[in-house]
């Protein structure tokens, strides 16, 4: 475990949003990068399924973020019916930074200047641990299902 105070600063900011949320997670520095989902799995030991990848994409002109299985795509057309969204596209490095404070790779589900309407991919839902970006492409964290639902108040939906 990595004490809080040694996080980079993207991270304190996640850790204080979880321990204010009551949830107790540790956020883990990994040696490496883990901006895809095959290296974090790799990095963590679990199946690439499990990794909740953070996209920050843009639906009818406003940014939201989707938590998605490591394991497939986001089928943009499959998102856009799931959400009732005329269009929908990856966002911009620029937006992605301004959105969340954080980089590509390294989005958190939580730790933004204001909360993003959030979706959480349905086939999240079968894993004990999920893992997820903890600001930085360097940290990670465990959460259940729930503790991504109650954290992001997201609304769970079909991405592919």
């Amino acid at each position: 475990m990595t004490a809080p105070e040694t996080l980079p600063a993207r991270s304190r900011i996640v850790h204080e949003q979880l321990t204010a949320a009551g949830i107790d997670s540790s956020i883990v520095v990994l040696p490496d990068s883990a901006r895809t989902a095959a290296l974090a799995a790799a990095a963590i030991g679990c199946e690439v399924a499990a990794i909740a990848n953070s996209l920050v994409l843009v639906a009818d002109g406003e940014p939201i973020l989707v938590m998605t299985s490591g394991a497939h795509r986001v089928d943009m057309t499959v998102l856009a019916e799931s959400i009732a969204a005329d269009a929908v596209s990856m966002a911009p490095a620029a937006t992605v930074r301004q959105a969340t404070g954080q980089a590509i790779g390294g989005v958190a589900p939580i730790g933004h200047p204001s909360p993003l309407r959030t979706y959480l991919d349905q086939d999240l839902c079968p894993f004990e641990e999920i893992w997820t970006a903890a600001g930085t492409p360097q940290t990670v964290m465990p959460l259940t299902f729930a503790q991504l639902e109650s954290l992001t108040h997201g609304r769970t939906i079909r991405v592919a």
